[in-house]
């Protein structure tokens, strides 16, 4: 994805993280970090092999000497494989930023993550076919954001959005019906998920409905009721 909003975010990213290093990382070197893969993270402004980032993005924090400076270290690169869909999931566990506690970093630092993430999210929106679907892009933004209402804001109509608005719904529906949370490895508060309820529920029915979406646009308009009128709506006996 390119956006100028994101080239710019990435940039940010690049200075304000560059040198970082764990310096006295030696990972989980008895089961998946062997002592020249820790160099990596021990070495500041160097390449990780790309599979490597990978598995160390999506390791438990446990994996680590000091899994907040590992972050650190691997951000300028992060950021980038996310921006162009190179980064995959290695591992069992959330994206590495999803288990820091990344906003009681430096001032400079937690603003730049803020800013790359809100930008990633938005050049989602602007694109037909992001490199990763746009569904679990917003997971992953409201997941390492630990909140809905930056994303939700950006959600404005257009024909891109509503359609990832469309696929993210056919998706998620079912489980935002039954008051679960959307995703695997999201889990937010009870009152972040009902905020995201009541906004899809007020907003996204014109929106699918512009796209002939009649009945998903019906189904998403009960997550604006509680529980139980969820489903004692007239709906259900059309």
């Amino acid at each position: 994805m390119h956006t100028r909003e994101l080239a710019a975010a990435l940039g940010e990213i690049d200075v304000v993280f560059n040198g970082e290093v764990s310096p006295a990382e030696s990972g989980c070197a008895r089961y998946c970090c062997p002592a020249e893969d820790a160099t990596y993270l021990r070495t500041p402004n160097s390449r990780v092999p790309a599979k490597l980032l990978n598995r160390f993005l999506h390791k438990g924090a446990h994996h680590f000497t000091d899994h907040e400076a590992t972050m650190r270290r691997l951000l300028p690169q992060c950021a980038r494989a996310m921006a162009d869909g190179t980064l995959k999931d290695d591992g069992y566990a959330p994206h590495g930023l999803i288990q820091a506690d990344w906003r009681s970093w430096p001032a400079t630092q937690a603003r730049a993550v803020e800013t790359f993430v809100r930008a990633w999210w938005r050049a989602a929106l602007r694109t037909p076919e992001p490199p990763c679907p746009a569904p679990d892009i917003f997971e992953t933004t409201c997941a390492i954001l630990d909140e809905v209402t930056g994303p939700l804001t950006d959600w404005t109509p257009t024909p891109e959005a509503d359609t990832h608005l469309a696929a993210f719904l056919e998706q998620w529906l079912d489980d935002l019906l039954l008051s679960r949370p959307p995703g695997l490895l999201w889990e937010p508060s009870d009152a972040t998920l009902t905020e995201l309820q009541t906004w899809l529920g007020e907003h996204a029915p014109a929106r699918l409905r512009s796209l002939g979406l009649t009945d998903l646009a019906d189904r998403a308009a009960l997550l604006a009721l509680p529980y139980d009128s969820r489903w004692n709506d007239p709906y259900w006996s059309r």
